[in-house]
């Protein structure tokens, strides 16, 4: 016997009748009313006034004082001094005094800042080789082609670290000091190390394996990058733990930023001194400062920031200010809305046809 042929036309795809096809399964709409909606509009608007009201006193218990160096002091000379490239090789250093009005207490975060210092360029980002910072030792002599310029000198020897970002590592150094009573001044020891992310210090930057020689010997036949005054298993001469692709400095210097007015982490208050144990006492301070970086190029500026932390982070009002808005626009709204309800749908006058 041959096959019944499928009946065509309108009714031959229609779906089974069923509950589930036929959409006559159980379900439950909301009615939207007044007594329903109003009350949460107003609900919303009491959390985020809550909330940005806590966060704003959590913010403001922070304490902070920023202080543009560029050419305060004596750094006016070395600002001078800088706006000719001739005399990079030159170092110089300046002073520049200032005044804590209220003790800073609890831990203390040592941070520098840059202005108009766009690191969120596309082909500045680009300019790096990966690679080289996880220790790969064929990307020491073959840095990739996205370093250009910065590949190479102009002897041809390969460039590590390479590429735009590594060679404008900021290298001010800063030495900060306490002026004791009685003319006394000591020196404010800050923590160097540890102030990276985890996965960045173990996971995104390693040296290359040394296979018991120095890390010098495994670098050699490389240079450091043209605006470097030393190599990069060079950059921290104290401890030889934090030199090569691991340094603190170049790692969170590598780590750009979104916008072009930021402020990254030079240290951390050691209170394990007796003198600091509690925090930065109110007084005169001095920062001594090896002047290395120029701004003039992109008209920038330079600054210190110290600044006390809190569980929510520094004194950043964007998150408070944004919750406190949002709830007078609720309690706008929602204000609103009553008064439409109250005149229009309370007695009954719905505007029905």
């Amino acid at each position: 016997m041959g096959k019944v042929k499928v009946k065509s036309g309108p009714l031959a795809r229609r779906p089974d009748n069923s509950a589930f096809k036929q959409q006559r399964l159980p379900a439950w709409s909301p009615m939207l009313t007044a007594n329903t909606v109003l009350p949460f509009f107003y609900l919303m608007a009491l959390i985020c006034m809550l909330l940005g009201v806590w966060l704003l006193l959590t913010v403001q218990g922070t304490q902070e004082m920023k202080m543009d160096y560029t050419k305060a002091g004596t750094c006016d000379l070395c600002y001078e001094k800088r706006k000719n490239a001739s005399n990079a090789a030159q170092s110089c250093t300046c002073k520049v005094m200032f005044n804590l009005q209220k003790a800073f207490k609890g831990d203390v975060f040592f941070y520098y800042g840059l202005r108009n210092f766009h690191q969120n360029l596309r082909r500045y980002m680009d300019s790096r080789d990966d690679g080289q910072m996880v220790g790969r030792k064929k990307n020491l002599k073959n840095p990739s082609s996205y370093c250009a310029p910065f590949d190479k000198d102009q002897n041809g020897v390969p460039i590590a670290p390479c590429g735009a970002v590594a060679n404008s590592i900021f290298n001010d150094s800063f030495i900060l000091s306490y002026h004791q009573r009685g003319g006394f001044k000591v020196r404010i020891p800050l923590l160097r190390k540890g102030i990276t992310w985890y996965t960045d210090k173990n996971v995104k930057f390693r040296n290359p394996k040394t296979e018991n020689l120095t890390l010098a010997a495994v670098l050699n036949g490389t240079t450091r990058p043209l605006y470097w005054q030393k190599p990069v298993y060079e950059l921290d001469p104290d401890d030889p733990t934090n030199n090569g692709f691991i340094n603190d400095d170049l790692i969170i210097w590598m780590r750009e930023a979104a916008f072009p007015n930021f402020k990254k982490l030079y240290g951390v208050l050691n209170r394990a001194d007796e003198t600091f144990a509690k925090g930065l006492p109110a007084g005169n301070y001095t920062i001594d400062i090896n002047y290395n970086f120029p701004v003039q190029y992109f008209r920038g500026r330079k600054e210190v920031v110290l600044t006390t932390l809190t569980w929510f982070g520094g004194q950043n009002h964007f998150l408070p200010i944004a919750y406190l808005v949002t709830s007078s626009l609720i309690m706008l709204l929602a204000v609103v809305l009553t008064v439409i309800w109250w005149k229009f749908g309370k007695a009954g006058k719905n505007m029905e046809e």
